[in-house]
């Protein structure tokens, strides 16, 4: 028998935004895309983490922080999908603007591929492993979303490979010779950027989740420095 977990007005919000963006985003790329097969490549994260955010809800609601970035980069990645990532017209007017020798959309998408994931997998950490706010914590959080990329260029790879999808349809590489690498190091650059920028307020978002589910559960509402109850095993 599952124990009864309350969830807070505020995540239950942020699942909401999350949802709504995925589903309308879904619908409004998967028109008439530019290319189909790698539309639902690019997208297939967004139609996973669907069902999965809904279903882990009810058992681990994440903060409202968490969801929102997850609505974020659903986004980002239904925006390349819609258009390819080479093709993105942000990425067109960047590459005018900036003089740059190719259209850096894909980096977008890289770097907020690490950028989110810290965030999650701070989250993940900071509530299911005695590991606290600081150096190790950081280390390990940027060795994850390193460790996704990595996974992540080689599932691409291998699904244009077996797909036949031409690489600038869906890797985007623009002719790069090290446009694997410099994914892979937007990525890393996005997790150091998300840990710096954000490490405060996710403090405060895992200390408003705790603190409103210690309230509505009538327990004491004193928190840890990670926003976790002391009386929560």
């Amino acid at each position: 028998m599952h124990k009864h977990v309350v969830i807070p007005l505020s995540s239950r919000l942020g699942l909401m935004t999350f949802l709504a963006v995925a589903v309308i985003g879904l619908a409004v790329s998967g028109f008439a895309p530019a290319d189909r097969a790698a539309w639902w490549l690019e997208v297939l994260p967004v139609v996973v983490a669907l069902p999965l955010t809904g279903w882990t809800h009810e058992r681990f609601p994440l903060t409202w922080l968490a969801y929102a970035l997850i609505a974020v980069y659903a986004v980002v990645l239904m925006i390349g999908g819609y258009y390819t990532y080479a093709h993105v017209p942000l990425g067109h007017w960047l590459q005018k603007a900036l003089h740059l020798a190719r259209n850096d959309y894909d980096r977008i998408g890289h770097f907020t591929q690490g950028f989110v994931p810290a965030v999650v997998a701070r989250e993940l950490l900071l509530r299911k492993t005695p590991l606290r706010p600081g150096g190790w914590l950081s280390v390990i959080v940027v060795a994850i979303c390193m460790a996704l990329s990595v996974c992540y260029e080689l599932g691409e790879w291998c699904t244009a490979l077996i797909a036949g999808v031409g690489e600038d349809t869906l890797l985007g590489a623009q002719g790069g010779a090290w446009d694997t690498q410099w994914d892979m190091l937007c990525a890393t650059l996005g997790a150091i950027v998300a840990l710096l920028c954000l490490s405060h307020a996710h403090d405060r978002a895992l200390a408003a989740l705790a603190g409103a589910q210690a309230e509505q559960q009538g327990e004491p509402g004193r928190l840890d420095h990670q926003g976790r109850s002391p009386h929560r095993a």
